[in-house]
């Protein structure tokens, strides 16, 4: 069986998903503000390589962990379930405009929005 990496068109469609997402958070007034001060170039780059390995085009994750990387935007900027939420939406709304079968966004959704992400992600 495929994984979902190859399912969602390999890293093509990985990086056209992070650029066209990250097109969205900069315009959603729920959470644009938490990427201020924030390279994008460099953050790109970094979702690319993230979300390549967690839907299994690489075995390899070599940046921080959710928690640390996460954690001043907890403490400072209050990052809450509320922009978790908006973050998993973003994402699903890009992928609806790529046309990517429901099948396949639920199986996204399944990854991004997991309990342990979250609580990763929102320092808990």
């Amino acid at each position: 069986m495929s994984s979902l990496f190859e399912q969602l068109g390999g890293q093509e469609a990985v990086d056209l998903t992070v650029d066209k997402f990250y097109e969205r958070v900069l315009k959603d007034e729920r959470v644009k503000h938490f990427f201020d001060d924030v390279d994008m170039v460099k953050q790109r780059q970094h979702q690319k390589q993230f979300l390549t390995y967690a839907f299994g085009g690489s075995s390899k994750y070599s940046g921080k962990a959710m928690r640390q990387s996460h954690k001043q935007l907890v403490q400072e900027k209050g990052l809450s379930d509320e922009h978790f939420d908006a973050i998993v939406e973003d994402l699903v709304e890009t992928l609806k405009e790529l046309e990517v079968s429901e099948n396949l966004i639920e199986q996204v959704k399944s990854i991004a929005g997991d309990i342990h992400h979250r609580n990763d992600i929102l320092n808990r």
